[in-house]
């Protein structure tokens, strides 16, 4: 199958969606990419995550294709290359930060302590978010850094899970079904539990007044999506510590 020549934002949830069929209906699927010229974060985090889950191969990729990798520090070959044998197919605040600002910029947020220069071990984290791509987007890269990951599907199943399950930080979006991440905020900081529990909100949402809405709930901060995996890290082990 040929992927196409832009692999951006937009195209992440479509390429999602056709490697699940693939694999589901043939056991596999094999990617042509010579012709793709654009290669965003979204995209390399499905495809890695896909290669990760099931067979997934990389035909013939493109200078591009390879150089999207090389900008965020990896190797495609060692990221998708490295695989079994195909299978037979056809031919194809409470101080809040904005974790996205620029160090040195946005809310102060004097709850998040300098990140330490040694990695934090054993964090727990819960994510919270009805979209399985990017579920799996923040399973790929919060696992790569080291960190132990549990799942939600959406603000009840998040606050539901938390009555039996210990965690060190929350991820949470804002829209979803049956309870938003506004709720889920209010409702873990009225469990004497959580009162302190770091809980990061994951929103494409970007708007100053849900960013206060979000403070008031008690969120500790705010990321928006798409997000910066090392950014994403950085600020995990922020509030974790």
């Amino acid at each position: 199958m040929k992927l196409p020549k832009v692999l951006d934002l937009a195209a992440a949830i479509s390429l999602h969606e056709m490697i699940l069929r693939e694999v589901h209906t043939a056991g596999g699927v094999r990617l042509d990419a010579s012709d793709v010229e654009v290669l965003t974060l979204p995209c390399i985090q499905i495809l890695v995550a896909a290669k990760r889950d099931a067979h997934v191969w990389i035909d013939q990729p493109s200078d591009a294709f390879i150089c999207a990798f090389a900008d965020l520090g990896l190797d495609w070959a060692d990221r998708m290359k490295e695989l079994p044998a195909p299978v037979d197919q056809p031919s194809a605040e409470p101080a809040m930060q904005d974790a996205n600002a620029p160090a040195g910029k946005g809310d102060a947020a004097p709850d998040l302590i300098e990140e330490s220069a040694s990695a934090v071990n054993n964090i727990r984290i819960l994510t919270i978010d009805d979209s399985k791509t990017m579920r799996d987007m923040l399973m790929l890269t919060l696992v790569d850094a080291g960190f132990d990951v549990i799942q939600a599907v959406d603000g009840k199943d998040g606050v539901d899970m938390l009555e039996r399950e210990n965690v060190d930080v929350v991820i949470t979006d804002i829209n979803m079904p049956r309870m938003d991440g506004y709720e889920v905020v209010r409702q873990l900081r009225a469990r004497p539990e959580h009162k302190t529990t770091p809980i990061l909100v994951l929103t494409t949402e970007s708007e100053a007044e849900k960013k206060n809405i979000a403070r008031e709930a008690g969120a500790t901060g705010w990321l928006v999506k798409p997000f910066d995996p090392e950014r994403l890290v950085a600020t995990v082990r922020k509030v974790a510590c």
